[in-house]
């Protein structure tokens, strides 16, 4: 289909809408048009450029060498003024003769109105680094450009004179912010979903007339997920980066739950493991609540050559003294009143060849004890009310958090089973004896539940701080909950130290230590925070704050907020 031709003052509408500085001069090198984001962005927003020569403006400019070699230069870093930016220079051509040459200067900015452009002006949209998508009063689309193309996979010539309600129908999106801006008349920005696939951020502006009627709808399309995954790679980088060659991690068959570590006494606990996991022996883990003894039972689970087989946990202290003989040893029909007619195979028993996890251990009645050390040593189980053994192989993996010699000398737990279950031992201290591990887990922790809740946070270099300071005597039990606590309950995009609960932080000398200035600010971060998750934009943000809008973009900008909410 044919391209609409769109008149000049559609195009001066379409361009004022366009996040990027735009330079733009004839083949002599004079300035003919300079944009307000531009001007902005060089500081001359009070001065007028137009008919001067480009290097008085900019004496390192490249568009003369543009001019001269009639060759593009195309995605240049450079700082301008303070601020990063992609800078794009391509020559002009008017009736196949060099008219001149453009630099557009990418930098995420409020949308200015722009200077109008003549004939050039479709070729400089082409060169927005993102998407654009414009539609008529009526909602019918005039034009999409190259980046839209090339985030969508569409061909202009699919969604050109058609209708959005059209484009709806046939899945092409799931939903249009165009038909929603010309029904509300205002800027609107929603997550859309291009055919099925690709989520895309996209933000619908109504151009009005002089009556005051929308004209048309300008939408500005980004692919943003690109942006997350750069941020959390760099943030993964950074992190092992710090960490070097010490920090030691083990995934157990690709799944989420990992050993993370960075302390001497946690990397020879994991040797140990290692070690001891392929032979059948009987392991005790103690060590306080918290402190990751399942984490480690399942390692020596996944090392060993049982892998394969069963691996059953049971809580000793949280099943009833009743029914626990007859969760570990089943029974057969008719053993006892309210037993199943059909009989109930054990624990201890579907184990076989496998493993089984015996947690809290000495909560274990004194009765079971003496059937458990019969199991060990005979290798035999009978069920309650059966006459008939079975031969067992199973390996028993014992965790608890209490001393278990103690327990012994006060008649509770039998020394033999004891020396049964500790073949091999291994104590795993508290994270307060380990602050070198607290470190990754935070990382690890912190990075595992965003990916989860698809939320991109950031902790700031004073909550971390706070929090690698702390004795956590929930031991990484209390870390991985509190992480995931501030994720999802913390409004702001950066968790601050007033976000942590009272008792993290109890040092007298934080509040003291920072001047009045600091104390401020960091109340003044905290409401614009939750102006911002409240409202649509950053422009609504700002009329309930009561400042103007250019203030609350620095302020973000200053303080590394988002500015897409």
């Amino acid at each position: 289909m044919k391209q609409k031709i769109i008149d000049s003052h559609i195009w001066e509408s379409i361009f004022s809408s366009i996040h990027n500085g735009v330079i733009v001069v004839d083949r002599h090198k004079k300035i003919l048009l300079i944009n307000s984001s531009a001007k902005k962005l060089l500081q001359i927003e009070n001065q007028h450029w137009e008919g001067k020569d480009i290097r008085e403006l900019i004496p390192t400019t490249q568009l003369p060498y543009v001019l001269e070699s009639e060759t593009s230069s195309i995605g240049v870093k450079m700082n301008i003024a303070g601020r990063q930016c992609l800078v794009n220079r391509t020559p002009v051509y008017q009736n196949g003769e060099l008219a001149g040459a453009i630099s557009v200067l990418q930098d995420i900015s409020e949308i200015e109105h722009y200077h109008s452009l003549f004939k050039q002006m479709e070729t400089i949209i082409e060169f927005s680094t993102d998407g654009i998508y414009v539609v008529d009063k009526e909602g019918r689309t005039l034009m999409v450009n190259s980046a839209y193309e090339e985030i969508t996979g569409f061909r202009r010539e699919e969604l050109i004179g058609n209708h959005m309600e059209d484009l709806v129908k046939k899945g092409y999106f799931d939903q249009s912010v165009s038909l929603l801006v010309l029904r509300e008349k205002k800027r609107i920005s929603i997550l859309q979903k291009i055919g099925g696939k690709k989520d895309v951020i996209v933000t619908g502006n109504p151009v009005f007339d002089q009556q005051g009627e929308i004209e048309m709808v300008v939408t500005s399309v980004r692919d943003i997920s690109h942006l997350i995954q750069m941020k959390a790679e760099l943030e993964k980088a950074k992190s092992f980066f710090k960490m070097g060659h010490h920090r030691y991690t083990f995934s157990i068959d690709g799944s989420e739950e990992k050993m993370v570590f960075l302390s001497d006494s946690m990397k020879g606990i994991f040797e140990k493991v290692k070690q001891v996991a392929p032979y059948p022996t009987s392991v005790l883990l103690t060590g306080p609540s918290g402190v990751g003894k399942e984490v480690i039972a399942n390692l020596i689970h996944h090392l060993s050559d049982r892998k394969d087989k069963p691996f059953i946990k049971i809580n000793c202290g949280a099943i009833p003294e009743p029914l626990l003989e007859s969760e570990l040893f089943g029974y057969e029909k008719g053993a006892f009143t309210g037993a199943r007619k059909e009989g109930k195979i054990g624990l201890l028993e579907l184990a076989d060849q496998g493993t089984i996890m015996l947690d809290e251990i000495g909560e274990m009645p004194l009765s079971l004890q003496v059937k458990l050390l019969r199991v060990l040593q005979e290798k035999q189980i009978q069920r309650i009310g059966s006459h008939q053994v079975k031969n067992l192989d199973i390996r028993i993996i014992s965790a608890t958090n209490q001393d278990v010699r103690k327990l012994i000398s006060q008649g509770t737990f039998r020394e033999d089973l004891y020396y049964r279950l500790q073949v091999v031992e291994i104590h795993i201290p508290p994270l307060a004896e380990r602050p070198e591990d607290i470190e990754p887990l935070l990382d690890h922790f912190f990075s595992f539940y965003c990916k989860l809740y698809r939320i991109n946070k950031s902790l700031s270099p004073d909550t971390k701080s706070i929090l690698k300071h702390y004795h956590w005597p929930g031991n990484v039990r209390e870390l991985k909950n509190l992480i995931e606590s501030m994720i999802v309950s913390v409004p702001s995009q950066s968790i601050e130290p007033h976000d942590l609960p009272p008792h993290i932080d109890e040092r007298p000398h934080t509040a003291t230590s920072l001047t009045l200035k600091q104390r401020v600010e960091q109340f003044e971060k905290r409401i614009i925070g939750e102006a911002i998750q409240k409202h649509p934009s950053i422009r609504k943000a700002a009329e309930q704050l009561g400042v103007d809008h250019s203030t609350l973009v620095k302020k973000l900008k200053k303080w590394n907020m988002n500015l897409y909410q």
